[in-house]
């Protein structure tokens, strides 16, 4: 029996491949469209109290300044004013600040230009980075040693307490600044007695010593675990406290051991930011104690008169959810507090059986002295009597003027810190700095690709321009990828990371026309050429763009902002220029230079 012949095509993709080739294209050329618009300039207001702002409003105190505005939007309590003209942009905020200061929190701010219809699509522009957009960077130290030192104070009063409650006598317990505890012993017998209860109710501390003196310490291991939790929890509470503000595409990152870098994108204005971030206030509330009690915490009040209050709050601060400044009786300030579930529980039992008992409200906050060291300063700001029982919601009063009361609210509202914060460095880069830098580097990016592009048609010819095109959507694709991942930032080395691209996209196409080259002067038809040049360099460029692609990878796990940019963008280009080098030319081409048939044997 002989064997039977049929005909295939070569180059040929089935349908489904050409839409899926086009509709990738498109969805990716409208998400890098609003990037072409810009951004315009824009006034945020973002209201400090549960009361909402009228838009209306704000359009006739603009009107009345000669301030144009392109349209004005209402964001549920706040609201952003899109302006014509760049440069009323510092007016229109002072104009605002003057009338809606006790209202609301009025920062500069940007707002994309794209047409209604495409960002209702949910198409956004590139997020820029500090380099591009301008803005400011701060990089605060935590204080870390405050932390050991409460937890060594903790261990100590507790070490204290069960000495008082065993009547052990001839034991001095002194508490260190490193989560070290020292006791003193006059009785090596009682040693037996604080080991157990340390073993007990500390497991993680380990005691060490002579017969006459333990040294109590926390592990190291669990130092380090302290380190990462507080830091973490301090990089959770920046992060609300500038969603608080009213500031979008803020990056905030740990660096090192101990340090927490805050990028600002677009923020012209750092010193409502700087007195955010660096606040460290928080609240707590303790019964009080008759005067002169024994073992009683001694607070002062705003008058430097002494509080005596227990050692132990009913609560602080992280169990507040919410707060807001109002007005209360005789128009003074005061702040309304919302608790969560557990923090409600423990006031409502507290408020229960202590109704008519008075309890006292303390604010903190932390500073350096002269010495470099961070210091606690706690005063009591209102001392009330508890009329009847509390539950997830109540108002303290005494807490200053409105703008203080104001301040207060937005910092519980986002949390206090677990560790004073310092900052150590600002910098700051101007809009036109940033403008410059984009100008620079998309002129670098234009020279490289259209030389780049000129190269390619004039030495490759008739597949010269199959690239360019390639090439071009390379670049679409790139731009709109950037746009659409969350999180991601174009940066100035971000930028060289497209120039880089560009050379890796062509260079993807270099070797299957080398490989088509080739294979003609081997004799092959051009149709078989191209066959045998994209099977034959489909491996040599997945190898090399693999092994780059773990550089990429690398790049940005270890590294932060300017590093990450680069990273991110050649990890990116990566994926698109093997997508448009070997799947979008290689469709192009099937379509131009296919239709070539061969006789394949089926028995």
């Amino acid at each position: 029996m002989k064997p039977k012949s049929k005909k295939t095509l070569l180059n040929h993709y089935s349908q489904w491949k050409y839409w899926l080739l086009i509709s990738t294209l498109v969805i990716l050329f409208l998400s890098a469209l609003p990037s072409w618009y810009g951004e315009d300039a824009a006034v945020q207001l973002s209201s400090k109290s549960s009361h909402t702002l009228s838009s209306e409003h704000v359009y006739q105190v603009l009107n009345q300044a000669g301030i144009s505005s392109k349209r004005i939007e209402q964001k549920q309590q706040n609201v952003l004013v899109v302006l014509q003209d760049p440069q009323q942009q510092m007016l229109a905020k002072n104009t605002l600040i003057n009338e809606f200061e006790k209202q609301a929190q009025v920062t500069l701010s940007l707002s994309p230009a794209a047409p209604t219809w495409l960002l209702n699509m949910g198409f956004e522009p590139i997020k820029l980075g500090l380099d591009l957009r301008g803005g400011v960077q701060f990089l605060l130290d935590v204080d870390l040693d405050l932390v050991f030192r409460q937890q060594s104070i903790m261990v100590g009063d507790s070490l204290k307490q069960f000495v008082r409650k065993q009547h052990i006598t001839g034991v001095s317990i002194h508490s260190g600044d490193s989560a070290e505890v020292t006791v003193d012993l006059t009785l090596p017998e009682v040693r037996g007695q604080i080991r157990q209860f340390i073993a007990e109710q500390y497991p993680l501390w380990q005691v060490t010593g002579q017969k006459d003196r333990l040294n109590v310490a926390l592990s190291e291991n669990e130092k380090v675990k302290l380190t990462n939790l507080t830091v973490q929890q301090n990089l959770q509470i920046m992060r609300s406290r500038i969603e608080e503000l009213g500031i979008t595409e803020a990056l905030v990152q740990r660096q090192g051991d101990n340090r927490i870098r805050i990028e600002l994108p677009g923020v012209q204005d750092p010193a409502t930011a700087k007195n955010v971030i660096g606040a460290t206030a928080s609240l707590a509330f303790y019964p009080v104690l008759e005067n002169g009690s024994i073992n009683a915490l001694v607070l002062k009040d705003q008058a430097n008169n002494p509080i005596y209050v227990a050692r132990t709050p009913v609560l602080a601060g992280d169990h507040i959810v919410d707060a807001r400044a109002a007005t209360g009786d005789f128009g003074m300030a005061k702040v309304n507090i919302s608790l969560d579930s557990a923090g409600g529980k423990l006031m409502s039992d507290f408020s229960r059986y202590n109704i008519g008992k008075p309890m006292a409200t303390s604010y903190s906050e932390y500073s350096r002295n002269s010495l470099g060291k961070s210091q606690q300063t706690t005063k009591v700001i209102s001392v009330a009597t508890i009329q009847s029982q509390l539950g997830n919601n109540f108002e303290i009063t005494g807490v200053g003027s409105h703008q203080e009361a104001q301040q207060l609210a937005l910092l519980l509202r986002a949390g206090s810190m677990t560790a004073p914060v310092t900052i150590i460095e600002e910098r700051t880069i101007g809009p036109s700095l940033g403008a410059e830098n984009i100008v620079n580097g998309f002129a670098a990016l234009a020279l490289g690709m259209s030389l780049t592009l000129l190269f390619m048609a004039c030495w490759y010819r008739r597949l010269g321009w199959v690239a360019n095109i390639a090439l071009i959507a390379n670049m679409v694709m790139l731009f709109g990828l950037l746009a659409l991942i969350p999180g991601a930032v174009l940066t100035l080395p971000g930028i060289a990371g497209l120039v880089l691209t560009v050379g890796m996209a062509v260079d993807t196409n270099v070797l299957i026309f080398e490989r088509i080259k080739d294979k003609l002067a081997e004799g092959r038809s051009f149709a078989s050429a191209i066959d045998v040049g994209f099977d034959s360099a489909f491996s040599t460029i997945f190898d090399a763009n693999f092994t780059t692609m773990i550089t990429a990878v690398v790049l940005f796990s270890i590294g932060n902002g300017p590093i990450q940019g680069f990273a991110l963008t050649l990890g990116l280009g990566l994926l698109t220029s093997m997508f448009t080098g070997i799947f979008a030319s290689r469709a192009i081409i099937n379509l131009v230079y296919g239709r070539d048939t061969r006789h394949a044997i089926k028995v």
